[in-house]
């Protein structure tokens, strides 16, 4: 696929009936996304679980249409990029999973790849203690190099977006609307500030309202592109409980900042703890040893240097460096390399401080 193909997958992306799963199905089936819109209702129609009434909906859109006025924004408004799925920059803590975006706009000056990224979310009215755990555990974090991942709406969220712009600490807004407009507008200087050393990330096409229904959707890709969720403050049901449930379900390292017993601002954190769906912290050395970061600057790059690697070895850390994160599973197929050669090979690379193990039998770089 290639960045001709652009008109063709915004298109399919705005085609009604049609999600993310189901999308990349119709692609791998017709050999690409322009051929999507060129195939015979016979062939469409031989796709599993695509119908008439899909059919129909494909014939309907006109990519060059709807891409049109997504170029003239683009255009006039340079700082904003359109990012694909196949594109390098794509988030790959994002990608692998079936409800992934097929592409993203984004605003910011952030590698959306680097090494650490730590979601954090609440309630829209946080207490003046929840607000004081927002800073300590920033401010704890400030010299471990991770970037803050939130939601930029009311309450912890832009709390979490500020104290990061206070402490010099990378952190991008994953919005429910398009990237052509900042809700709550009263965040407007706020997200000025936070594209300076972070950015503003949106798979909604710009002039999207942040309505009701794109939360949740933006939820999920603050869970997924986060390493770990802490959840700070938060009643039992709402915004931040769905994106913990994202988390979990992702094999996310979700974390909660516990409350007192009967208040309801911390309902859900407490409940989160009872259900063994969050570990207690309580503050930001607690997410470090969490989440088994250390304080070396050394880069798996660097360490390679000095370590031996087999050709096996080889493979994967070369992979991971071009992936950032993959699945014992990923790995099998990928390396073609049977599950028992590549478990040791795994173990020792481990051993010797050059990968790390993710939950859910995922790995990463060290």
């Amino acid at each position: 696929m290639n960045i001709s193909e652009l008109p063709f997958l915004v298109a399919l992306g705005e085609t009604p009936k049609i999600g993310p799963k189901k999308a990349r199905l119709l692609i791998s089936y017709c050999g690409g996304v322009k051929a999507i819109f060129e195939a015979s209702k016979k062939t469409l129609l031989k796709v599993p679980g695509i119908g008439i009434h899909t059919v129909q909906h494909l014939r309907s859109i006109k990519p060059a249409a709807i891409y049109k006025p997504i170029k003239s924004y683009l255009d006039n408004n340079p700082e904003v990029h359109l990012i694909p799925y196949f594109d390098q920059r794509f988030p790959q803590r994002l990608k692998h999973y079936d409800d992934a975006p097929l592409y993203l706009f984004y605003s910011g000056n952030y590698d959306l790849n680097e090494n650490r990224f730590l979601g954090i979310v609440g309630t829209r009215e946080p207490s003046q203690y929840g607000k004081i755990m927002v800073e300590r555990i920033i401010s704890e974090l400030s010299d471990y190099g991770v970037c803050i991942i939130s939601g930029l709406a009311y309450g912890i969220d832009t709390e979490a977006h500020r104290q990061s712009v206070k402490y010099q600490v990378p952190t991008i807004g994953i919005l429910g609307h398009g990237l052509d407009k900042i809700y709550p507008s009263s965040n407007m200087k706020l997200a000025k500030q936070m594209m300076q050393n972070g950015g503003i990330l949106s798979e909604f096409l710009p002039g999207t309202e942040p309505n009701r229904e794109h939360f949740p959707m933006r939820n999920r890709i603050i869970a997924a592109i986060s390493d770990g969720l802490v959840v700070i403050e938060s009643k039992a049901t709402g915004g931040s409980m769905i994106t913990a449930r994202f988390a979990h379900e992702y094999s996310k390292d979700v974390l909660a900042i516990p409350g007192r017993a009967g208040d309801p601002k911390s309902k859900g954190c407490n409940l989160l703890i009872k259900e063994h769906l969050a570990a207690m912290v309580e503050s930001g050395e607690d997410i470090i040893n969490a989440l088994l970061w250390d304080h070396s600057s050394a880069s798996t790059k660097q360490k390679s240097l000095f370590y031996e690697a087999t050709p096996d070895e080889a493979l994967i850390i070369n992979y991971l460096s071009e992936n950032e994160e993959a699945h014992i599973d990923l790995l099998q197929n990928t390396l073609a390399l049977t599950p028992s050669v590549l478990s040791a090979l795994l173990l020792n690379l481990e051993f010797n401080g050059i990968i790390k193990t993710l939950p859910g039998k995922r790995y990463i770089l060290a």
